[in-house]
């Protein structure tokens, strides 16, 4: 636990810079704040995350500025907010536990009100009304005194007890950490845990200040109203009865607590003198038993909910969000920070998720956070050495996304160079119908463009069943015959074009690549020892498989393009297209 403050045993406003004008109150394993046009609710989670709910607030009607009026007002809408946000910290803190119906929580809401009317109202009026029933003693300002000390004294020993319970001392540390993150603002500090952990846990604007009020004018006003019964002689059984003067003294309520806002209200808006402090120090003395010292855990998420009210009030087209969502520009740009070696990959993440193109992701104001976790995960992977493709389940070849996994080499830039070369080649098939050979296909990428872009009849071979189920999965309903072959040993009949990204790295440099290249299969990567390997079947085979006028066309090395025309030259004439690098890239092959 932090370091605590000995403020909490000396409540002092001098230092104060600021006046603020926001509260809040506690809750299950969380904080709520609420200021003058937004409520935000903090929960930490199972899971150790906070959880932020925020809401807007409806225009204050002009009743709000009628003095007494504005504090019963004040009162209902209070506990009206305040329930439901301890019904939603609920749902958050401990969401194993079944959500109780509408019904249950509005008999919940009902038997609460009948206790409290029963131990502060009822209560101290019958032990009144007992002493002067079974004794002869019937002096109205004794009796009335008598009835005022029994009710506060059942006040604090409410407060005492409730204190014991496990779950409600916790609630009460979140009360300490919601008036020490007040305090630190009001003192102009930062909000950082270290300086709200050294703000008091008392505050002028507590609740329990304002409930000792409550309890102070109920005594006085109903030992005015004991005094004003004495007045109507002859009536006296009607005040003796207990329902007519409970109905009365419920009636009187409104009155009470209007009157405990006003004084409540004036009282932190006054500067500190002895008069005020006077008037402030016995409800502040309670506080010592509705608050406790929060742990810096709580400190943090108090300030949480604080941060994000004051966000909501300064700024009204700032969005709302719910328990489990969160900001995306946020989410985005802290994921950003993650992957700092590839800081885009965070959009490309998110792409995925959301189902967006990169440039509508500015458009997204929430995301869920189940979202959230779901890309810090993928993020995980990246920074473990996995390829984004693998990560994604998908690459974008050509405009098209295709299915990729760890059995398949991740399709290259380079790679669409050779696959729209062969569909231009190709052109609309005016000229017949050609056979085109798809030789170590892997995710079927090339064989999917030639099928989307012309009318050839295409066969995708490859020798790596992982890599076939996947090439069909990309090429389902394209009418692509998949072939099972170790190069051409299951290949039959003559093609037009032979087209070929075979594996072209030297055995020895595999290795050396980086940790997402030697990711992909080794199958899918290893040309032999001069990466050649592939290439000399092509050329072996070529007279057997390649029609007349027919075409090969290979994907190659940086530096392998000399050689691998060389191999091809027996065959017919050679040309090289080169990549957008300007590096040879394709070799061509005309018999």
């Amino acid at each position: 636990m932090a370091k605590q403050s000995n403020r909490d045993n000396n409540y002092d406003t001098s230092r104060k810079t600021r006046r603020t004008m926001i509260g809040g109150q506690a809750l299950l394993e969380g904080v709520m704040m609420r200021g003058k046009s937004s409520v935000a609710m903090a929960v930490r989670a199972p899971d150790g995350e906070i959880e932020l709910h925020t809401e807007r607030l409806k225009k204050p009607s002009k009743a709000r500025k009628i003095p007494i009026v504005r504090g019963v007002i004040s009162f209902v809408d209070s506990l009206a907010v305040g329930m439901s946000s301890l019904l939603k910290s609920a749902e958050i803190s401990s969401p194993e536990e079944e959500t109780p119906s509408k019904t249950s929580t509005a008999i919940a809401v009902i038997f609460g009100v009948l206790l409290a009317v029963g131990l502060f109202i009822a209560l101290p009026w019958f032990v009144g009304w007992s002493i002067k029933r079974w004794t002869s003693f019937d002096n109205v300002a004794v009796i009335s005194v008598i009835e005022g000390v029994t009710r506060l004294i059942i006040f604090i020993l409410y407060l005492a007890f409730v204190r014991l319970m496990r779950d409600i001392k916790r609630t009460f540390m979140y009360h300490g950490a919601e008036h020490r993150t007040i305090n630190c603002y009001e003192r102009g500090l930062p909000l950082t845990v270290e300086n709200v952990q050294s703000c008091s846990t008392k505050h002028n604007r507590c609740g329990t200040t304002f409930l000792f009020f409550v309890v102070v004018f109920a005594i006085l006003i109903y030992a005015l109203l004991n005094w004003v019964f004495t007045l109507f002689h002859g009536y006296e059984y009607l005040f003796e009865n207990f329902f007519f003067t409970l109905m009365i003294r419920l009636l009187l309520l409104p009155i009470i607590a209007g009157l405990s806002f006003e004084l409540l209200r004036g009282l932190a808006m006054l500067p500190d003198n002895k008069f005020t402090n006077a008037l402030r120090a016995p409800g502040l003395a309670l506080q010592k038993l509705s608050t406790a010292l929060p742990d810096d855990d709580m400190a943090e998420v108090a300030i949480a909910a604080f941060n994000a009210v004051l966000e909501l009030d300064a700024d009204e087209s700032k969005p709302v969000i719910d328990f489990y969502e969160r900001e995306f520009a946020v989410e985005r740009k802290k994921l950003a920070e993650r992957l700092k070696d590839d800081p885009q990959d965070a959009d490309w993440i998110y792409c995925d998720i959301l189902g967006k193109s990169r440039s509508e992701l500015s458009s997204v104001s929430l995301i869920k956070i189940g979202l959230v976790k779901k890309a810090n995960e993928y993020a995980d992977r990246l920074l473990s050495g996995e390829p984004l493709d693998y990560v994604l389940g998908n690459s974008d070849f050509c405009g098209v996304k295709l299915a990729v996994d760890k059995r398949v080499l991740i399709p290259r830039f380079e790679t669409e160079i050779l696959a729209n070369a062969v569909a231009e080649r190709l052109g609309d098939g005016s000229d017949g119908t050609k056979r085109v050979l798809d030789m170590c296909t892997g995710s079927g990428c090339i064989a999917a463009v030639i099928a989307r872009s012309t009318t050839a009849e295409i066969t995708a071979a490859d020798i790596s069943d992982g890599a076939l189920e996947i090439a069909r999965k990309n090429l389902a309903g394209l009418g692509v015959s998949v072939v099972k072959s170790d190069m051409f040993e299951n290949i039959e009949g003559k093609f037009d074009i032979i087209v070929s990204n075979p594996p072209y790295v030297r055995t020895g440099d595999i290795d050396g690549l980086a940790p997402q290249v030697t990711a992909q299969p080794r199958i899918a990567l290893d040309g032999g020892d001069d990466g050649l390997k592939f290439y000399r079947i092509i050329a072996d085979n070529a007279d057997k498989y390649l029609a007349d006028n027919g075409v090969i066309m290979v994907e190659v090395g940086y530096d392998q393009a000399e050689d691998v025309k060389k191999l091809f030259e027996k065959t017919g004439k050679c040309s090289i297209i080169k990549d957008l690098d300007n590096i040879d890239r394709i070799v061509v092959c005309e018999k």
